[in-house]
C-alpha cells in the first residue's frame, strides 16, 4: 500500500520561511516523479515544484529562487523549503507521485498517489 504523509505546514509572517516533509511508505520514491501541489479554495491544484528520478527539478515561475524541492533516499522523504513567504503562498500543500520521467510534469493528471495535505498560511 502506498502512502504519502505531509508535515511541517503551520502559520508564519510573510518574508518568513517554512519546511514541508513528505515521508513515503510502500516503494521507494526514488524512482518517481515527486511532486509539490498546492490549491487554494475554488482554484486548480497547482503543480510547485518537481523532482525526477535523475534530480531534474522544476518549479513553477511563482515559486522560482525561493523554493527548493530536495530528496533524500535513505529517509525515502521529499522535502520542500519555502523562503521570502506571501500571503499569495497561502493554501493547502500536497505532495504527489508519479511515473518516473526524466523530466516530471506539474499536471496533477500526471500524478496519481497523493498524501493528505497540510495546511500552510502566510499572514501579511
Amino acid at each position: 500500500q502506498v502512502e504519502l504523509v505531509e508535515s511541517g505546514g503551520g502559520s508564519v509572517q510573510a518574508g518568513g520561511s517554512l519546511a514541508l516533509s513528505c515521508a513515503a511508505s510502500g516503494y521507494d520514491i526514488s524512482f518517481y516523479c515527486m511532486a509539490w501541489f498546492r490549491q487554494v479554495p475554488g482554484k486548480e491544484r497547482e503543480g510547485v515544484a518537481t523532482v525526477s528520478r535523475y534530480g531534474v527539478t522544476s518549479y513553477a515561475d511563482s515559486v522560482k529562487d525561493r523554493f527548493t524541492i530536495s530528496l533524500v533516499q535513505a529517509k525515502n522523504t521529499l522535502y520542500l523549503q519555502m523562503n521570502r513567504l506571501t500571503s499569495e503562498d497561502t493554501a493547502v500543500y500536497y505532495c504527489a507521485a508519479g511515473s518516473g520521467r526524466s523530466k516530471c510534469p506539474r499536471a496533477a493528471v500526471d500524478y496519481n498517489s497523493w498524501g493528505q495535505g497540510t495546511q500552510v498560511t502566510v499572514s501579511s
